[in-house]
Parts: structure tokens; C-alpha cells; sequence
């Protein structure tokens, strides 16, 4: 019993002081696993990385829960008992986060209509714009759509795809994920 409280504060800990994502957190969790409560072995934690880089998911929540599982198997827990391990490593990680947020959602809703929130959202409208814009520019390169020398077919359908996905959610009102869908389809039609 001592050893899923031990795992609940070490996560709970790292999900609270863990900021930069997953991979910030890859440290902390390689210092408390390895170093300080000697659960895994450094060939183990290199494992668990590695595992976690090729599933889905965030690798931080996956880190989590092979670290919980593989702490409990390696104390001499049933398999059951280390799927528990690892349900209270991934709770306790996100758990911080999840506190935050609703307190955070709490206040907002409190406070959404005063005239100083409604004047940051104001502010933040067009710097969301200028991001995504920013995104769409980067995505807008070769890689992506060829180039009219390099191959004019990709090309050129890539941008009537473009066009079409834009004009469709735009002006048609046509459910983004849908656009999406039918531009994939027609991309893979077309192209391959």
C-alpha cells in the first residue's frame, strides 16, 4: 500500500511542477524513478522512453503509466496490482492539471463579462488570427505542396484543395472536419 501512495505524491508532484509538456517532465520522472525511489533501473526508464515515443498519446501521461506498472511488477506485484500501479501514476500526473483548470474555468466564468476580460479576449482575437496565419504559412512549402516546376500535378491540386477546403468552411459553411475528410479522400484520389 505504501508503494501507490509513494507513487501518487512522486507523480502528483511532477504533474504539479512538471511545465514544458512531457518531455520537460522526462527528467523529473527519471530522477524520482531511477535515482531517488530506485523503482526502475536506467535500462528500464530508457526503455519505457522509448516505448512511450512510438505509442500514442502524450509521452509524459505514457512515461506515467509504464513507470507506475513497472514499479509495482519489479516490487513483486500481480499483473493486476501493477495495472493499479499504473492507473494511480497516470491519475496523480494529470490530476494537477486538472485542479488548475477547473479553478481556473471557475474564475472565468465568474469574471467573463467584466470589461477587463472582454477587453483581453478583444486583444487576443486578431493574435490567434496572426498565429494561425502564421502556421498555415509555414505549412504552405514545398514538402507540402510541391512546387510547379518540381511537379505541377501535385501542385496544382494541392492548392485547388487548399482553395476548396478554405472556400467550403468559409462561405458554405461546411463542417470543418468533414472539409477535411473530403479533401483527404480527394487528395489520395488524385495524387496517388
Amino acid at each position: 500500500m505504501t508503494l501507490y501512495l509513494e507513487l501518487f505524491y512522486t507523480f502528483f508532484i511532477i504533474g504539479l511542477f512538471g511545465f514544458g509538456g512531457g518531455y520537460g517532465m522526462l527528467s523529473l520522472i527519471q530522477t524520482e524513478t531511477v535515482v531517488n525511489h530506485h523503482w526502475l533501473s536506467s535500462a528500464e526508464f530508457t526503455n519505457i522512453v522509448a516505448v512511450s515515443q512510438m505509442t500514442p498519446g502524450p509521452i509524459g501521461i505514457n512515461s506515467a503509466t509504464y513507470c507506475g506498472y513497472t514499479a509495482a511488477h519489479n516490487a513483486g506485484f500481480s499483473g493486476g496490482m501493477a495495472v493499479l500501479g499504473s492507473v494511480t501514476a497516470t491519475v496523480a500526473l494529470v490530476l494537477p492539471s486538472l485542479i488548475m483548470m477547473i479553478l481556473i474555468s471557475k474564475m472565468f466564468l465568474k469574471y467573463m463579462n467584466t470589461p477587463i476580460v472582454q477587453s483581453v479576449f478583444a486583444g487576443l482575437r486578431p493574435v490567434v488570427v496572426g498565429l494561425l496565419a502564421a502556421a498555415t504559412l509555414l505549412l504552405c512549402n514545398a514538402e507540402n505542396f510541391s512546387a510547379p516546376n518540381v511537379n505541377p500535378w501535385q501542385f496544382y491540386i494541392s492548392l485547388f484543395l487548399f482553395a476548396a477546403t478554405f472556400i467550403g468552411t468559409m462561405w458554405l459553411k461546411i463542417n470543418p472536419i468533414r472539409m477535411i475528410c473530403y479533401a483527404a479522400f480527394a487528395g489520395t484520389v488524385l495524387l496517388y
